[in-house]
């Protein structure tokens, strides 16, 4: 298997750079996460109950307007992609450029996977999935080309014995999360991934859930061990899936929608430097020239970004930048102005 599948933009970040290649909002969890996590260490020396998760998924449930048992608590969405070959599909379609644990996942079971190209705007073209395919894998939207799709079109793809999954571990950085499928519970087949990691800057914590008909995920979960979930993630699931913290959610993706229009505007500016658009997540995918020289002067600058070149169909010349404050963001802009000039 081609070991640039498992790359990821924490390999990027290495120590002391500032951050551009992480996708998190953030440094760590805000006070009032960090206050219920702190308040939960007391519970640790106990196994996690069932009452526990039952109560995570409820809170899930209700913010998403399902019944509990339509949701499966996850430790990351990353377990969630290492969980789908217990679907036991014979042929599996993966819709690239997009996130590539879940083909790491499924190639390293043994499954046939089909990589299925979007078109040159990076957008879903649903003609293009091969009918056979009985298990159908995107990003919405889609790491790493921010492009979100239309929820028709997402489930245009379902069909009677398929699995239609959809990664929407940046679904909560859209405001209104318009195209989001996480409350559809007629769509045959649907599997839906949400994560905890971007928004409350949690990705040492690993949770976030599943969400789809009960049979489905008592399949997705069969090999699971017992108390798959610490009492960690599952108090973080139930904290984040209250009101307060969906409305601190909704504020700050409106805040990342202004961040994201700043740096593109910068971005676009400079020379030989193409911002793929529109842009719907908290990063953009950067075009430039020279991008392997690009990418180590900016490391040498002390600026971390994403190589894109590990996500089938792209090239060394993709960047992919998180999205940050413009007081921070206008460091990556000066610096990658520098690197351009003397590139």
């Amino acid at each position: 298997m081609d070991q640039l599948l498992r790359h990821h933009g924490d390999v990027d970040a290495a120590p002391g750079l500032l951050d551009f290649a992480v996708n998190v909002r953030g440094d760590g969890p805000p006070p009032w996460l960090r206050a219920r996590l702190v308040a939960a260490l007391d519970r640790l020396g106990r196994y996690p109950c069932a009452a526990q998760d039952s109560a995570a998924r409820a809170a899930v449930a209700t913010r998403h307007g399902r019944d509990p048992a339509g949701v499966l608590v996850l430790g990351g969405v990353a377990e969630g992609f290492a969980l789908l070959p217990a679907l036991v599909p014979r042929s599996a379609a993966v819709v690239h450029p997009s996130f590539t644990e879940p083909e790491v996942a499924l190639r390293g079971a043994g499954i046939p996977v089909i990589r299925v190209p979007t078109d040159a705007a990076y957008r879903l073209r649903p003609e293009r999935i091969p009918a056979e395919a009985d298990l159908v894998v995107l990003g919405n939207p889609t790491n790493p080309t921010s492009v979100l799709h239309p929820a028709e079109a997402v489930r245009a793809l379902a069909r009677p014995g398929r699995v239609l999954v959809v990664d929407e571990a940046f679904a909560d950085a859209e405001p209104g999360e318009a195209e989001s499928l996480a409350a559809d519970r007629d769509t045959p087949g649907l599997l839906v991934l949400r994560s905890l990691t971007k928004t409350w800057a949690l990705p040492g914590l690993r949770a976030g859930y599943a969400l789809g008909a009960p049979d489905l995920l008592a399949r997705l979960a069969a090999p699971r061990p017992p108390w798959p979930v610490g009492t960690l993630a599952l108090e973080a699931v139930r904290a984040c899936s209250a009101p307060a913290a969906v409305a601190e959610a909704v504020a700050a993706a409106a805040q990342t929608v202004r961040h994201r229009e700043w740096m593109i505007q910068r971005l676009a500016a400079l020379p030989g430097v193409t911002v793929h658009q529109p842009a719907a997540a908290p990063f953009l995918l950067l075009h430039v020239p020279h991008g392997e020289r690009v990418r180590v002067a900016l490391a040498d600058a002390g600026i971390a970004v994403r190589r894109a070149d590990t996500f089938p169909g792209l090239t060394p010349n993709h960047l992919r930048v998180a999205v940050r404050p413009p007081e921070i963001a206008i460091l990556l802009v000066d610096a990658l102005h520098a690197a351009l000039v003397a590139s």
